[in-house]
């Protein structure tokens, strides 16, 4: 399964692409929880900075993460945190936010390499429609590989 964007490639001013083998089976949804799951301190912090800021741009606050279990599987257009749930399957979770400053489309797509192992793939897409979210992603367009990859690691 490919990784769905929130634009043509041509057209995304930011794209990110990780991704980890999974030890045990599981669902997007599980992998989603598990990376959510121990959220750092810092990360928490750099969530209310990020919205301390943008309110003052009247964007609306994300407060974060919260630790949720994936025993409750949200429907599509159903809101996971701050994202709305677009797609939802046992092998992709595609979420996306979209303010009048920027859209972004998270897909989490599971898959089986030729060893048979699993692998999550999480792919970030960003266009940006103004001045503000081109500024922006410029902090978050450095910090999102290292955020990611630290959620990674929960799994």
């Amino acid at each position: 399964m490919s990784a769905q964007l929130v634009a043509a490639p041509a057209e995304l001013d930011f794209l990110h692409r990780d991704s980890v083998h999974i030890a045990a089976p599981m669902t997007a949804l599980q992998a989603y929880c598990a990376m959510i799951s121990d959220v750092p301190g810092w990360l928490a912090q750099a969530f209310r900075l990020r919205d301390f800021i943008s309110r003052r741009f009247n964007v609306a606050a994300i407060h974060g993460f919260s630790s949720r279990s994936p025993e409750r599987v949200p429907a599509v257009g159903e809101y996971l945190d701050f994202f709305l749930v677009e797609a939802i399957s046992d092998q992709q979770l595609v979420l996306t936010s979209r303010d009048t400053h920027l859209a972004v489309m998270v897909s989490m797509d599971l898959g089986e390499q030729s060893d048979g192992r699993q692998r999550l793939s999480v792919t970030t897409s960003v266009r940006c429609f103004n001045r503000f979210g081109r500024l922006y992603m410029l902090p978050v367009g450095k910090a999102h590989g290292p955020i990611v990859r630290r959620m990674l690691r929960n799994i």
